[in-house]
């Protein structure tokens, strides 16, 4: 069975905007596999070439005097597509670091982030999925699922990345017993493809489960007035 690879990435920029010429100036990404997380990170402060917005410093706290000796995007780009090259996506809000990063790799010349990673998961998306009408920002499903980000006094990306690998390990927490069965099957599913037939395990209904299944059937055919289709069959 081949590896999950998953890269959960996180970003910060000087404004709101990619179309009015905001550029990212932190990429912070953490790799898992397996659902676990590696140790791996990828982490850069980048040069914008602008001025940063009043506002966005007011959430992150990083000044155009501290990003000046920084590398330039286009210096890091290759670095930043080998790190998630063939990789998941896992990106809080994907469309805004998506679209920022893409705006960076077309500025250098090169292809959109989606050319070189597997996939991209949005768990902005699901969380509104599984939590509708409540508040899904970082903080928020932090305090939902018990992580601990009082060290997040400011946005930062490579710290947002790490929290977000657990929120999203907590969300598809069901996952993990899924991939478990996957591989204690691994054995079976090898031996099947080589022309041996494993052992067909047989669970048979008890009595109780056929009377209770059968007065299930009872009163379906009540309710259809005896025009179920076994009932029709069965006739």
């Amino acid at each position: 069975m081949s590896e999950l690879r998953q890269v959960v990435l996180d970003t910060e920029t000087t404004g709101l905007e990619w179309r009015q010429g905001e550029r990212v100036i932190e990429i912070g990404c953490v790799e898992l596999l397996n659902r676990k997380l590696t140790g791996r990170r990828f982490h850069r402060y980048l040069n914008p070439e602008r001025a940063i917005g009043a506002g966005a410093q007011a959430v992150h706290g990083l000044t155009d005097e501290f990003l000046a000796d920084k590398p330039k995007f286009a210096e890091i780009a290759d670095e930043l597509l080998e790190f998630v090259c063939g990789a998941e996506l896992i990106i809080h809000n994907a469309p805004f670091d998506v679209g920022f990063l893409d705006n960076e790799f077309s500025l250098c010349g090169r292809e959109p982030l989606r050319s070189g990673c597997d996939s991209i998961t949005d768990t902005l998306r699901m969380a509104r999925d599984l939590r509708p009408g409540k508040k899904n920002s970082l903080d928020a499903l932090c305090g939902e699922f018990g992580i601990d980000n009082s060290g997040r006094q400011l946005h930062g990306a490579l710290l947002d990345a790490e929290l977000l690998a657990e929120v999203y390990l907590a969300m598809t927490r069901g996952q993990e017993s899924l991939m478990m069965d996957l591989e204690a099957g691994g054995a079976e599913i090898a031996a099947f493809a080589h022309g041996e037939r494993p052992p067909i395990r047989v669970l048979a209904a008890s009595a109780e489960e056929i009377a209770e299944h059968e007065q299930v059937l009872a009163e379906i055919d009540k309710e259809s007035k005896g025009k179920t289709l076994w009932r029709v069959i069965a006739v």
